[in-house]
């Protein structure tokens, strides 16, 4: 993830929630912006993960065997992280959001 891509989301965040107050930082915090991201991109990867499951490569003539079974994992992980650096679902903000509630109530 590049730094643009950070502040692009940061930037994204920022419009979407209220100007701030005496209890609201006015600085997103970065961990709870990073964990919020990091939860979209595991959700994308559980939605991507069927669809690798349905193809049947044992008789294609390009087929990886083992090493291809052993790296889908991986792909699945780095398309949904791509997926979600670039605008994902729209998850990463609400989720953003409502972390931003709890710890205001644990305070």
């Amino acid at each position: 993830m590049s730094v643009s891509d950070i502040q692009g989301t940061s930037d994204r965040i920022s419009t979407a929630l209220p100007a701030p107050s005496a209890s609201t930082p006015a600085a997103p915090d970065a961990k709870v912006l990073k964990s919020a991201q990091d939860f979209e991109s595991m959700a994308i990867g559980q939605m991507l993960e069927p669809m690798f499951a349905t193809v049947d490569t044992s008789k294609s003539m390009f087929s990886g065997g083992a090493g291809e079974e052993s790296f889908k994992p991986m792909l699945i992980t780095e398309m949904a992280k791509e997926v979600e650096a670039h605008g994902g679902l729209g998850l990463a903000d609400a989720i953003y959001q409502q972390m931003l509630k709890m710890q205001e109530g644990h305070r």
